[in-house]
């Protein structure tokens, strides 16, 4: 019978994390999973500790199998935004287990991975599909073949205290200019990170919406806008330094302002796992702390 397949990618985290590891690794070994690791994270581990599992190895998107069951990120959520450019159209889904603090997308608990894992190769489960935003650069090629976000893409001003102009066009027609430190193009996914914290609003993952944050706006009237995931934005930056700080996600870059930006909904979804226990409503009132009267804190 053909053995059940899985990739894991992580990123350097706390040494406290090594015995949920090495339970990890103990329990895929005993329950005869073939795993692919990721070359970087394995070399990073056996750093850790004597690490002797005898594991396959990975090094790009381009070597990792495409008959995986599914990858699996070991970390927080940037880890789980990371491991989006290890899967990219391929379909393959993933799973997170948080070793982080928040735990939006790595949302498995380290201490009921074991659990969450039996369930998944159970086939106790559903696929939750994410949209991403795609970036263009009218001038040059921008982060490569890695130009979309799961969360979310900023643009920001560059070495100066002054506020940049962004003149932002949605489906041909002029929406505004925005005199601020910048804005956040986010995807209901990462609705609850950067432009939640700018004021932005909640938005429930397959809305078929995208939401345009500002960044400390000049103009107070200026508000957060939510956009058709179908839509077009194109913008246009003018700055004193004629540079301005692009980011997708994890990822940055700095341009010159000659440089117009096209985003739009990327080609293709990323596949998150999702337990039957794991509810959005439960997420979003444990990590916000809703229904919690704070003066008891």
């Amino acid at each position: 019978m053909h053995k059940k397949s899985i990739a894991i990618y992580g990123r350097a985290f706390n040494a406290s994390v090594v015995p949920y590891v090495e339970q990890l690794f103990a329990y895929l070994t005993n329950k005869d999973i073939l795993v692919y690791i990721h070359s970087d994270f394995f070399d990073f581990l056996k750093q850790q500790y004597d690490c002797t599992f005898d594991f396959l190895l990975y090094h790009t998107h381009e070597d990792l199998p495409t008959d995986i069951m599914f990858l699996l990120s070991l970390g927080g959520d940037g880890t789980m935004l990371s491991a989006v450019s290890q899967v990219r159209d391929s379909g393959i889904p993933i799973a997170g287990i948080n070793f982080g603090r928040l735990g939006f997308l790595a949302s498995i608990n380290k201490t009921e991975m074991i659990q969450a894992l039996d369930d998944i190769f159970a086939g106790n489960y559903t696929l939750q599909a994410r949209d991403l935003i795609e970036v263009k650069g009218n001038s040059k090629s921008i982060f490569g073949n890695e130009n979309y976000a799961l969360n979310d893409i900023t643009v920001f001003r560059h070495d100066t205290s002054s506020m940049i102009t962004i003149n932002a066009t949605l489906d041909g027609e002029l929406l505004n200019s925005y005199w601020a430190d910048g804005i956040i193009i986010a995807t209901p996914t990462g609705s609850t990170a950067y432009s939640l914290s700018c004021g932005g609003p909640i938005i429930m993952p397959g809305s078929g919406n995208f939401v345009i944050t500002p960044i400390s706006p000049h103009n107070l009237n200026v508000r957060p806008l939510i956009i058709s995931a179908n839509s077009v934005l194109e913008l246009e930056i003018e700055s004193r330094t004629d540079k301005y700080v692009l980011s997708c996600d994890s990822k940055t870059e700095t341009l010159d302002t000659i440089t117009k930006l096209r985003l739009q909904r990327a080609p293709f979804q990323i596949h998150l796992i999702r337990l039957r226990s794991d509810s959005y409503f439960t997420t979003l009132r444990e990590k916000l702390l809703w229904g919690l009267d704070v003066r008891n804190y």
